[in-house]
């Protein structure tokens, strides 16, 4: 009888440790994305895109999407391989404007922080030509971001005046509106 108990106890502990085991093996299968902010995701890198990588939350089935500009790295668990995604922007002054990154695609922003709206402008009358007043809005869009530590800034509108009524005094005004970003 001693040896039966004995046995049992013998299989409940063999199980015991597969169970263990598996679960540790299986917790190490599992990608870490690591954000510029801090944060970390656990769960299933499904594949890493132009402008965003989707994966899965640990435990989850539905697909999740986040900007690459929000990650520092993905350490994928199966193999352990270290893909750095994106390096850390960092703007504390408005002499940084050239370090303000114009967002092409707005899932470019998913992930970072929504700060304010920002907006550049030229002057009223502006004799540039057409390139250069663009570029010279650009720059104080970026310069208005730079100001508040944004290093991201997604353009929702890019116009331009050109001798309209609204600029009776000829030449030509550009005007551009963007959402500023942050970690």
């Amino acid at each position: 009888m001693a040896k039966t108990n004995e046995k049992k106890s013998m299989k409940k502990i063999i199980i015991l440790m597969t169970l263990v085991l598996t679960t540790f093996f299986a917790k190490a299968q599992v990608d870490v994305i690591t954000k510029h902010n801090g944060e970390t995701i656990k769960g299933k890198v499904v594949k890493v895109e132009e402008y965003d990588v989707v994966f899965k939350y640990d435990g989850e089935d539905s697909d999740n999407t986040l900007g690459k500009y929000a990650i520092e790295k993905i350490v994928y668990g199966k193999s352990g391989r270290v893909e750095n995604i994106t390096e850390k922007i960092v703007v504390s002054t408005e002499d940084e404007w050239e370090k303000v990154v114009i967002l092409e695609d707005k899932a470019s922003a998913t992930g970072l922080k929504k700060v304010e709206e920002v907006r550049g402008k030229t002057g009223l009358i502006n004799y540039h030509t057409g390139n250069t007043g663009d570029k010279k809005a650009e720059k104080k869009l970026k310069m208005e971001a730079a100001k508040i530590g944004c290093p991201f800034v997604f353009l929702i509108d890019d116009k331009s005046t050109v001798g309209s009524s609204s600029n009776r005094l000829g030449g030509s005004q550009n005007i551009k509106k963007g959402i500023a970003y942050k970690y």
